[in-house]
C-alpha cells in the first residue's frame, strides 16, 4: 500500500517510522520463534527425500498430503525470507533518512520507500497472525457460500443481494476466485438465495466467522414513506471437500432429487432445459440447489458434493455422531437470531455481537473493505472461547 507524498509527510516521519520498525522487528522475531525456518528447511528435505523415493504415488492420498506439507513449508520459508528482506530494506533506509548530507526530496522519497514497505510488511504480518487462528480440520480449504433472504420480504431479498455483493468484492481483494453455482432471483427485487463457490487458501477458515444471521436495519427503499425496516438473511458456510466427499456415506433413500430450469443467465439453453438440480437431505430438511453448468448430471453430482460437505461440518459442530441424526438448518434468518447488525438508519454502524467489534464506516463493510476487522475478531473470540472452555474443563477433572 503506497502513500501520497503529503500523507507520508505528515503520517510517516522518521520517528513514526521508526516505531513501526520496533514494533514490526518484534513480531517478525516473535513469529521467527515461533516456526522455527531452520527446523523447516530440515523437515523439508527429509519429505523432498521421501518424495523421491520409488513408489511414492503408489499411495496416491498419503502422496498428495507430503506435497502439500512441502508446499505450505516452502510457502512458510519463502515469507520469512521476504519478511527478514523487507525489515533489512526498512532499516537502510531509516539509515539514510538520518544522514545529514541527504536533502529534502531525498528524504521524502526515502519515507514513501519505508512507509510503503512497513504497510506491506504488516499486512503480512496480520494475515499470518490470524491463519493461526485457523487450525482446524477444513480451514485451508476453499468454501461454498450460501446466502439466503428470510424476515422482511422484498427488503430481505435486496439485503441478501447486498451481502452477496459484499463477500463477491471481499473475495476478489483476498486474490480468491468466486463461481456463482445457483442464484434464485427475488420478486421485486434482490436474490431470495445463491450459492456461491470461493477458491483459495484459507477460504473456508476466514469466512466460516461468516456463518450465522445477518440483520439490517435501515430506511426501505422500496416503501413510499421510507419507514425504517428490519430484514434478514442467513449465511451458511462449507467446506469444499474434493475427493474427502467419498467418505462420507449418505443413503440414497434420505435425499430428493428434483430437476428445474436455471433462473440465471446464461441464454436459450437455460430458458429450455431443466439443468438445475436441488437436492434435499430428507431427515434434515437441508437442501442445495445448483445450476452453473450445462450438465444435468454435473450439477447433480455438485449438489450431493455440497450437500454432504454441509451435513459433516453440521454434524461436527454439533457433536452427531451419525449424519442421519442430523435435525434441522443450522442457521434460521429470523428475530433474535442475529451473529451481527447492521445499521443504516438512524445511526451508521455495524456491530458483531459475538465479538463486539464494530465500526461506523458501514459503505467500506458493504464493500468488503473493512470485513477483515470483523473476520479476525471472531476468529479471536472463538479461539479465546474454545481455549478457556479447554481451560476450565481440564480444571474440573483435576
Amino acid at each position: 500500500m503506497s502513500a501520497e507524498p503529503a500523507e507520508a509527510d505528515s503520517v510517516a516521519g522518521a520517528g513514526v517510522i521508526k516505531a513501526q520498525l520496533q514494533d514490526l522487528a518484534k513480531r517478525v522475531k516473535q513469529m521467527m520463534s515461533a516456526t522455527d525456518p531452520a527446523s523447516q528447511r530440515s523437515k523439508l528435505d527429509k519429505l523432498e527425500a521421501q518424495a523421491s523415493a520409488e513408489g511414492f504415488w503408489d499411495q496416491q492420498d498419503k502422496a498428495a498430503a507430503v506435497n502439500q506439507e512441502m508446499s505450505d513449508i516452502n510457502e512458510l520459508l519463502e515469507l520469512t525470507a521476504k519478511m527478514q528482506s523487507q525489515l533489512e530494506d526498512v532499516q537502510v533506509a531509516v539509515e539514510l533518512i538520518d544522514m545529514e548530507e541527504s536533502d529534502r526530496k531525498e528524504e521524502q522519497t526515502f519515507k514513501l520507500e519505508a512507509f510503503s514497505t512497513l504497510q506491506q510488511l504488516a499486512k503480512a504480518l496480520e494475515q499470518w497472525e490470524t491463519q493461526q487462528l485457523l487450525g482446524g480440520q477444513y480451514d485451508k480449504l476453499g468454501a461454498i457460500l450460501s446466502i439466503q433472504a428470510g424476515a422482511g420480504g422484498t427488503d430481505a431479498q435486496d439485503w441478501a443481494e447486498m451481502l452477496l455483493r459484499m463477500y463477491t468484492r471481499w473475495a476478489d481483494k483476498q486474490d480468491f476466485t468466486t463461481s456463482v453455482l445457483s442464484r434464485a432471483e427475488g420478486e421485486e427485487a434482490g436474490i431470495k438465495a445463491a450459492e456461491v463457490e470461493v477458491q483459495g487458501r484459507y477460504a473456508f477458515g476466514y469466512l466460516s466467522a461468516e456463518k450465522g444471521t445477518h440483520r439490517l436495519v435501515r430506511q426501505s427503499p422500496f416503501n413510499v414513506k421510507g419507514i425504517r425496516q428490519t430484514s434478514f438473511a442467513a449465511v451458511d458456510v462449507t467446506p469444499v471437500l474434493g475427493d474427502q466427499v467419498k467418505n462420507i456415506q449418505v443413503p440414497d433413500s434420505d435425499l430428493d432429487i428434483q430437476t428445474m430450469r436455471a433462473s440465471g443467465a446464461g441464454g436459450q439453453h437455460v430458458n429450455k432445459t431443466e439443468s438445475a438440480v436441488r437436492v434435499r437431505h430428507i431427515p434434515s430438511g437441508l437442501s442445495v440447489r445448483i445450476e452453473d453448468n450445462r450438465s444435468q448430471l454435473m450439477n447433480k453430482n455438485k449438489a450431493i458434493d455440497v450437500l454432504k460437505g454441509r451435513l459433516l461440518v453440521i454434524a461436527q459442530e454439533q457433536q452427531f455422531k451419525e449424519i442421519k441424526d442430523i435435525k434441522g438448518d443450522a442457521v434460521k434468518p429470523d428475530w433474535g437470531q442475529q451473529i451481527r447488525n447492521y445499521v443504516f438508519h438512524p445511526y451508521k454502524m455495524v456491530k458483531d455481537v459475538r465479538s463486539g467489534f464494530e465500526t461506523s464506516n458501514v459503505g467500506a463493510v458493504m464493500d468488503g473493505d473493512a470485513l477483515d476487522g470483523f473476520i479476525e475478531a471472531q476468529l479471536r473470540h472463538r479461539h479465546n472461547f474454545t481455549t478457556g472452555k479447554q481451560v476450565q474443563e481440564g480444571a474440573q477433572h483435576h
